[in-house]
């Protein structure tokens, strides 16, 4: 099975959770955030970070996590929330999204 960090993107701040350690971390979502997030992923040795397309939040993330040649995936949100419903999961917070983008990242091709 794969194991995955999932990243809920706000214009503020980052959520990830890491799926086999069930550990949830929080960072700004700046250069320096995402410097600290992709030091923090490289060391997990996950396969695949998720996060949802925001527009231009998830630029900066996208760009940290290729620098530290960390692999990821950028999924529709739509696609993530139908995800989240069918598993069950109707609440929306940004630690829950992190959670179920991370439990999609196993499936994930």
């Amino acid at each position: 099975m794969k194991d995955t960090i999932g990243i809920d993107i706000s214009k503020d701040k980052l959520d990830a959770y890491w799926l086999a350690k069930e550990e949830h971390k929080q960072f700004s979502n700046d250069k320096k955030g995402v410097k600290a997030l992709a030091l923090w992923a490289a060391t997990t040795g996950v396969s695949r970070v998720i996060f949802e397309s925001t527009g231009i939040y998830h630029r900066c993330v996208e760009t940290g996590l290729a620098q530290h040649a960390i692999g990821f995936s950028r999924v529709n949100p739509r696609q993530a929330r139908r995800f989240g419903e069918g598993a069950g999961q109707l609440a929306k917070t940004d630690r829950v999204d992190a959670v179920m983008l991370a439990k999609w990242g196993r499936y994930y091709s």
